[in-house]
């Protein structure tokens, strides 16, 4: 019973289903990254803003500048957390 098909043809494939997983991964893994660090900065800076506007009534408030966005940005919540810390314990 011969199906025509040769070992070769059938490796060929194998392979290169192989290789377009390979291809996939390395391509998904960086978008996965840069998607959390867009949600991150979306998420902290909303923070960021609420923060300012409510807590200007308590006279809380974090200055907007290059330093806190970025920290805002990367960290997103905890990184809110941290400079509300040190702004307390700084003053």
């Amino acid at each position: 019973m011969n199906l025509g098909i040769e070992f070769n043809t059938i490796f060929g494939y194998i392979l290169g289903l192989g290789i377009l997983f390979l291809l996939g991964w390395v391509l998904i893994v960086p978008i996965k990254i840069l998607l959390k660090l867009i949600f991150n900065t979306i998420i902290g800076g909303i923070l960021l803003y609420i923060l300012n506007v409510f807590g200007s009534f308590t006279g809380l408030s974090i200055a907007l500048n290059p330093v806190t966005a970025v920290v805002a940005g990367l960290l997103g919540v905890p990184g809110i957390a941290m400079m509300v810390l040190l702004k307390k314990m700084l003053l």
